[in-house]
C-alpha cells in the first residue's frame, strides 16, 4: 500500500501542493503564483485556466521533487479559498468568464437591497452568515444576469456552478464529478447548516437554478478519481476542506473551545462549538468546522479581508518594501509613535460588516517613514484578531484560559506574533508545521484512504514550534487599542 498523500493548497495569490508521508513529513513541494486581475472599483477576479495550470504544474512538481512517482500517491486532499465562485458549460467545461473571487464586492448593492428588505435574518438563521458580497450566492447571481444567455442556459441545466474545489474535481475527473464538501457549500449563502442541504427557498431569493449546484459530501469521503493521463495513473480524492476549516483541521482544533487563526491573504479566526451551532449576536459567522461520518462539527467564524495583503500593498502598491519579511524588521526599527492602518481596502470584515469602507492611515507626521508603516501594517492585523476574538467570547464564554493557534504566511514574523500576543493578552503557539492547511487537506484524505489514523492519533502529534507570552505593560495596551477603536470609529463614518 502506497503511504503518500498529495496535498493541493489553491490559494488567492498561488497555488501549493505538498507531499506528505505517512509521518506527517513533508517530503517534497512546489508553488505557482498566478495574476489577479482588478477590472473595476472593488472588483476581483482570476483566470480559471491560470488556476487549473498552476495546481497541475504545482501537483507534478511536489511529487517529482519528493522523488516518487503517481502511483506512490495513495490519495490526494484539496484546500481552497473560499467563496470564489466560478460558472462553466457543463459539456465544453469552459467558464463563461473568470472566476469572480472572494474579495470582489460588485454584488454589494444586491445584498444591500436585499437587507433593506428585511430578508438577512432568515438568511442568517439558515447559512449562520450575514448578507455580503463576500459570499458565493450574490456573485452566481452576477453571472448569470450579466453574462449573455447565462441564465436561460442554466435553467436548462447546461451551466454548473462550484467554488474552486468543485472546479478542479470536474477537471480532474474529466466532468464525471461534480461535488464539494459541507465547509465549502457552508460558505455560499444558499446551503441549509442545519438542514444539510441546499436550501430551495434562498435560491429562489437569489434567483439560481438548483440544477447548477454540486452534490454535497463530508470533508474525508470518495470525490472521485483523477483521469489516468493527467499525472500518470489514476488517484483518489478523499479529502476537501475550505481553506480555512483545512487549518482548523491542520491545527488539531478537534475540541469545543480550541482556536486557530490563520494569517494569509485575509485573516480568519475560528472556534470550535461542538456539535450545536451557536448564534452569534455579534455579527461572527456561524459556520461548519468539519463533517465527518456524516456529523457535523461547528464553528464561530471572524473574517478580516485584508491581513498579508497589507504587507502586498506596502511592497507592490508603495515600493517600500521588496520582501515580506523585511516588515518585522522595519518594525523592529520604528519610532514610539502610534500610527494606525485601518486595512479597509475592500471593506471592512468581521464584526463590522461595511463593504462600502475604505482605508485611511491615521497619526502621520513628519517622522512617519517605512518602518512606522511596516509596523501599522503588522499591528492593524493584531487589532483586528483582538476584534474578532472579543467578539467570539462574548457569544461562547469560555472559563479555560484560550491559546491562540496560529499559521499562514504571516506567522514567520516573531515581531508580528509577539505584538498579536501583547494585544490579545494571551499566548500564541506557533506550529512546528507551519503548512497547516495543507496538512488539514492531507490529514482528510489520508484518513479516508488508511494512511493516517483518527482524530486523536492526529492531535498527539501535533506541537508547537515557539509559544509568544504577552510582554506589554496595561498602560500600554489600553492606550494603543483605544487609539485603534478611534481610528475605526473615524473610518467607519
Amino acid at each position: 500500500m502506497t503511504q503518500h498523500i498529495l496535498a493541493i493548497d489553491q490559494g488567492t495569490t498561488s497555488s501549493r501542493a505538498l507531499v506528505l508521508d505517512a509521518s506527517y513529513n513533508v517530503k517534497g513541494s512546489a508553488q505557482q503564483e498566478f495574476a489577479q486581475h482588478y477590472p473595476a472599483s472593488g472588483w476581483v477576479e482570476h483566470d480559471p485556466e491560470e488556476i487549473w495550470d498552476s495546481v497541475v504544474a504545482t501537483c507534478k512538481g511536489a511529487v517529482e521533487n519528493a522523488g516518487l512517482g503517481a502511483a506512490d500517491i495513495a490519495a490526494i486532499g484539496i484546500t481552497n479559498q473560499r467563496e470564489t465562485t466560478l460558472v462553466w458549460d457543463r459539456d465544453t467545461g469552459k467558464p463563461v468568464m473568470n472566476a469572480i473571487v472572494w474579495q470582489d464586492r460588485r454584488t454589494a448593492d444586491m445584498t444591500n437591497k436585499l437587507r433593506e428588505a428585511g430578508y438577512e435574518a432568515a438568511v442568517t438563521d439558515k447559512t449562520g452568515l450575514l448578507l455580503d458580497p463576500y459570499f458565493s450566492a450574490s456573485k452566481i447571481a452576477w453571472i448569470l444576469d450579466n453574462v449573455s444567455g447565462a441564465r436561460k442556459r442554466a435553467e436548462r441545466g447546461k451551466l454548473a456552478f462550484g467554488t474552486v474545489d468543485t472546479y478542479l474535481i470536474w477537471r480532474m475527473t474529466d466532468g464525471k464529478r461534480h461535488v464539494t464538501d459541507a465547509t465549502n457549500a457552508s460558505r455560499t449563502l444558499v446551503y441549509d447548516i442545519h438542514a444539510g442541504d441546499w436550501s430551495d427557498e434562498l435560491l429562489e431569493l437569489f434567483r439560481i437554478p438548483r440544477v447548477m449546484l454540486p452534490d454535497v459530501l463530508d470533508c474525508a469521503a470518495d470525490f472521485g478519481e483523477t483521469v489516468s493521463d493527467l499525472f500518470g495513473c489514476a488517484i483518489p480524492i478523499s479529502g476537501v476542506a475550505g481553506d480555512q476549516q483545512a487549518a482548523t483541521i491542520g491545527q488539531a482544533c478537534f475540541k469545543p473551545g480550541m482556536l486557530k487563526s490563520t494569517y494569509g491573504t485575509g485573516c480568519f479566526a475560528v472556534l470550535n462549538t461542538g456539535k450545536d451551532p451557536v448564534k452569534s449576536e455579534n455579527r461572527l459567522l456561524t459556520t461548519i468546522a468539519y463533517r465527518l461520518n456524516g456529523e457535523v462539527t461547528y464553528a464561530l467564524e471572524g473574517s478580516i479581508f485584508v491581513a498579508g495583503a497589507a504587507v502586498q500593498w506596502l511592497r507592490d502598491w508603495l515600493g517600500i518594501i521588496e520582501r515580506a519579511d523585511q516588515t518585522g524588521e522595519l518594525a523592529e526599527k520604528s519610532n514610539d509613535d502610534d500610527i494606525y492602518l485601518v486595512p479597509a481596502f475592500v471593506g471592512l470584515g468581521a464584526p463590522y460588516w461595511d463593504p462600502d469602507c475604505r482605508g485611511a492611515i491615521y497619526g502621520l507626521t513628519r517622522a512617519t517613514g517605512r518602518a512606522e508603516l511596516a509596523r501599522a501594517a503588522l499591528e492593524s492585523v493584531c487589532y483586528q484578531t483582538l476584534d474578532l476574538i472579543e467578539a467570539m467570547h462574548a457569544d461562547w464564554s469560555t472559563d479555560e484560559a484560550t491559546v491562540l493557534r496560529v499559521d499562514g504566511g504571516m506567522v514567520a514574523s516573531s515581531w508580528m506574533l509577539q505584538r498579536l500576543a501583547d494585544i490579545l493578552s494571551a499566548p500564541i503557539d506557533r506550529p512546528k508545521m507551519l503548512e497547516t492547511t495543507a496538512l488539514g487537506a492531507a490529514y482528510l484524505a489520508g484518513m479516508h484512504a488508511g494512511v493516517y489514523g483518527p482524530p486523536d492519533v492526529f492531535s498527539a502529534v501535533w506541537g508547537a514550534e515557539k509559544r509568544f507570552v504577552p510582554e506589554m505593560d496595561s498602560e500600554t495596551r489600553a492606550r494603543k487599542i483605544e487609539g485603534w477603536r478611534t481610528a475605526v470609529r473615524r473610518t467607519l463614518m
